[in-house]
Parts: C-alpha cells; structure tokens; sequence
C-alpha cells in the first residue's frame, strides 16, 4: 500500500520528536538527580527481634504467624503481630502490636482498621481522629544526633538494649509529631465493649499518622530509597466509650516510647541513607 510522501515524513519527524524527548528526559531526571523509581532498603534486624519486654509490658504467648494468602494480602513477609501486657497478666491491660515493613515499591493501600475491619462484621463508630501519643522523652539526647539535610532539623537519639547481646546501640529516632489515627468499632457480639484501632507510620525517617502523608515521605523525587513501617495497636475496652479511648491513648503512651527505641534499632538508619544516598554499596545488605 502506497503511503503519502507527507505522510511517512511526518510519522518520521514524529519518531524522531518521541526518542529525542524521551532521551531529554532521562537526562534531565538524571541530572537533577530524581529517582522516579525507588530502590529497596533492607532491614537492619527483623521485626520478631524486637524485645519481649517494653518496659512494665511484657509479651504473652507467641507471635501469630500468618498464613501465606495472608501474607500475601498483607503484602509483605515483614511483619510483628504480638500481644503485650503489663506485667505480663491479661488482667491488668493488653495491647495488641502490629507491625509491617515495606520497602521500594510502597503499597498503594496501606492496610488500615477503617479500611479492613469492616470486612470482619465490625461496624465503625464516627468518623477516625488523630490522637497524640505522650511519650516519656527522658531519656532521648535532642542535641547530638545527625542533622537532617535541607531541613537542618536534628534527629533525636537514644540508647536501647540488645535483648540478645544485651549490650546498649546508639539509634536515631524518626522527625515527627507522635500521633496515631484512631478508629472505634463496634461489634454485635460484643455490645459492651469498643475496639479500638490506632496507627501511625515511620517513613524515610519521619513519622506521619496519615495514610495518605506516607506516600509523600516516601516518595521525595530525591530519594533514592524507599521504605515505610506501619505500626498499629488494637484494644478492646468496656465502659463508657470516652473513657474507654483515654484509656487506649493511656496505654499507647506507656508502651510507645519502648516499642519505638527497638523498632528504630530494626528499622533501616535513614540518617546514614541520606549521608549515603549515591553510594548504594555503603548499605547493608539483607
């Protein structure tokens, strides 16, 4: 078939227009030094290390263990699903710690109560609010730890025991607000009493109790790397529903400054990422 010589001239000039423009984008992305894809960052230690005893809380029973199809809803093998106490005795509180690592790719769809817990029959109560987590800092240095480039914030530091060497590491503890997303549900089963849902995210050294933020922290166009934990306590309380929520807030607040010290001691040490962020072989490797 005879094709227009104006024609074929065209389409020729439009090839060329496509390849020089895609060429003059990769070179602009590459000379900004923007990562539209992100690469992965593995975990310093898995999350099943972190300690069995927070402070006054302790573990009871073992980690849950998810099935493979799961696990593949989850959308991660990096995971933590285990229950605290204080003192160890059901009686006197308990709290049920999730935690789930993702990394590279970030997950679309973070897995949230509001999101997921419908599906399990349980009916929401209002609307989720952000609650702030209280968090004794005693024992946090807010002078010496890295400085966060750009910004010029300081990342806070803190010591914490390795429960197996038992010997103290130095961490750096996410920029941030301490805050968690809560949600209470409902269940017909179980008219007395409310479950509680609370999360907040770590990502690329920040911490956000949006699921919507997370994506902004972990997608900087200048980032090389991507990670992001959820972190997501669950309760369920009887009594008045107020009192009920001030007292998840109560119990968060007394767990939170443990759990954080270990999780950052497993978690990738993004101040060093950022020192670090076009030299990919300084990084550990899983």
């Amino acid at each position: 078939m005879l094709v227009d010589r104006k024609v074929r001239v065209a389409f020729c000039v439009g090839c060329a227009a496509m390849m020089i423009g895609g060429l003059g984008f990769r070179m602009a992305v590459a000379r900004l030094q923007v990562f539209l894809k992100k690469e992965p960052v593995p975990l310093r230690e898995p999350l099943d290390s972190v300690s069995a005893t927070l402070g006054q809380w302790k573990q009871v029973g073992k980690d849950a263990t998810f099935s493979d199809a799961l696990i593949e809803e989850l959308g991660t093998r990096s995971y933590l699903d285990r229950v605290y106490a204080v003192d160890g005795d059901l009686e006197k509180g308990f709290l049920q710690v999730h935690a789930a690592y993702y990394t590279g790719m970030i997950d679309a769809v973070p897995h949230i109560p509001e999101r997921c817990w419908n599906a399990n029959g349980l009916v929401m109560r209002g609307q989720p609010v952000v609650r702030p987590i209280s968090l004794d800092r005693s024992a946090w240095d807010l002078t010496t730890g890295p400085v966060q480039p750009g910004t010029g914030l300081r990342y806070p530091t803190t010591s914490v025991r390795d429960a197996v060497t038992r010997t103290s590491v130095t961490v750096n503890l996410p920029l941030g607000e301490v805050e968690m997303t809560v949600s209470a549900f409902q269940d017909a089963r179980s008219p007395s009493l409310t479950n509680f849902g609370g999360y907040l995210f770590i990502a690329n050294g920040a911490m956000t109790p949006s699921a919507l933020a997370v994506r902004n922290l972990s997608f900087k166009l200048a980032d090389r790397y991507a990670y992001y934990c959820k972190i997501q306590f669950s309760a369920r309380l009887a009594g008045d529903e107020e009192k009920a929520m001030a007292e998840f807030e109560r119990m968060t607040s007394e767990l939170m400054p443990h759990l954080l010290s270990q999780l950052m001691r497993c978690l990738p040490d993004w101040p060093a990422i950022e020192m670090n962020q076009t030299t990919p072989s300084t990084l550990p490797t899983p």
